[in-house]
């Protein structure tokens, strides 16, 4: 993946910086008609997603989980911009952000013109979320080219493979994956594997 604007369109536009020592995929998602954005795990290196977000009015700060690689940023973002700062309060205990609006499954985040809905995906961590607008789905490491991100043990390796059989592969094929580390993919190109990482188990 190159930096740069990953998808262009009248509903959405994505912007993607590859931060931090794990290579963790920070986005910049924003409505091209209102020029009003989010950004999507702000791991690492503050000055350059910033870069990414200038000229426009960033709404949220959106977390997928709270380990240490996708949230490194975030308070620094958070004293840049003033935008508030949402995750899953599943996730407080490690993400240690301190006060931060809280995500539910369901819940809508206004994007301009455009929506991102809120899905709980537990597995790799109790409070995981993807975000979906657009057809367009932020994973997080619930879901990456080749299988769900890692979990500690069986009990989490069933909790992940539920999230993605019961909510996210019940998505078009075509909505396009954009994970929390490495290449996109779509629901289509991984749906086929689907039975075969359940078999690989934990």
């Amino acid at each position: 993946m190159t930096e740069g604007w990953l998808v262009e369109d009248g509903t959405l536009a994505v912007r993607l910086v590859v931060v931090g020592p794990l290579e963790t995929n920070a986005y910049v998602a924003a409505c091209p008609r209102t020029a009003r954005a989010v950004v999507v795990d702000p791991a690492d290196e503050p000055d350059r997603i910033l870069a990414a977000a200038a000229g426009l009015s960033v709404q949220a700060i959106l977390i997928t989980h709270g380990h240490p690689d996708h949230v490194g940023a975030a308070s620094a973002l958070q004293r840049s911009l003033g935008a508030p700062l949402y995750f899953h309060p599943a996730d407080a205990a490690s993400a240690k952000l301190g006060r931060a609006r809280p995500l539910a499954d369901g819940d809508e985040i206004p994007l301009g013109r455009a929506t991102l809905r809120v899905i709980h995906t537990p597995g790799h961590s109790p409070g995981s979320v993807c975000f979906l607008g657009a057809g367009c789905l932020f994973s997080g490491d619930t879901l990456f080219p080749g299988g769900p991100g890692a979990t500690t043990d069986r009990a989490a390796f069933a909790t992940i493979m539920a999230s993605l059989r019961e909510r996210l592969f019940t998505l078009p094929d075509a909505t396009r994956v954009l994970p929390g580390h490495g290449p996109g993919t779509t629901i289509g190109a991984e749906r086929p594997d689907l039975d075969e990482w359940e078999r690989r188990g934990w």
